[in-house]
């Protein structure tokens, strides 16, 4: 099974996917957006910049490479990853699904001002990349509600969110044994690992 955890851009998808895996054995998070990196990283300067997920070249990567994964490992793969386009949304998940592959397409829903504040959070500024594309996400996950399962998560915590995704997946969690102090120090890790200084 693949759970896709989707949303805008801090809307908790990386703390949603790297909770779900913590509770859930034999489970791998996958980050599509690492492929891009990848491609800017060993293409010519000439033709590697721009939105990543507008190249032909990454969508191509990610099917594949999800497809084969999910063909040769035995448990739940977790993929935290926005897409707002429908173009981006068919050549993967719509393909992946085509071919019989269980893809349970979560959108974590907030509003703009929720969105802003998590950012805030995240040191982000009202005018930063990911604040300039919390509309175009919005309207984006318009169009893909009714192959998806929207998720409120303006007054709802992560670990609410993992809980939801556990019971509409039909998953079985592993007690959650965790004080807060452990929670906040997990929270903190994953964070700083998702830092991108250098992309």
């Amino acid at each position: 099974m693949i759970i896709w955890i989707n949303g805008a851009f801090g809307s908790g998808k990386t703390q949603t996917a790297a909770e779900l895996h913590r509770r859930l054995e034999n489970s791998h998070v996958y980050d599509p957006e690492r492929a891009g990196f990848f491609l800017r990283r060993n293409m010519p300067a000439e033709i590697s910049g721009g939105n990543f997920q507008h190249k032909t070249v990454w969508r191509t990567i990610n099917y594949e490479l999800i497809k084969y994964m999910y063909a040769a490992y035995r448990g739940t793969l977790i993929i935290p990853m926005t897409l707002y386009d429908k173009t981006c949304f068919e050549e993967i998940i719509g393909k992946l699904r085509q071919d019989g592959v269980r893809v349970d397409h979560y959108i974590l829903g907030a509003d703009r001002e929720t969105i802003l504040k998590r950012l805030s959070k995240r040191l982000e500024k009202k005018n930063s990349w990911a604040a300039q594309h919390i509309e175009i996400c919005l309207r984006g996950f318009d169009a893909l509600k009714d192959r998806s399962i929207c998720i409120d998560t303006n007054t709802s915590s992560i670990y609410d969110t993992v809980e939801t995704i556990a019971e509409t997946s039909v998953l079985r969690l592993k007690k959650d044994t965790g004080t807060k102090l452990a929670r906040a120090i997990q929270r903190a890790a994953v964070q700083i690992k998702h830092i991108r200084l250098f992309t």
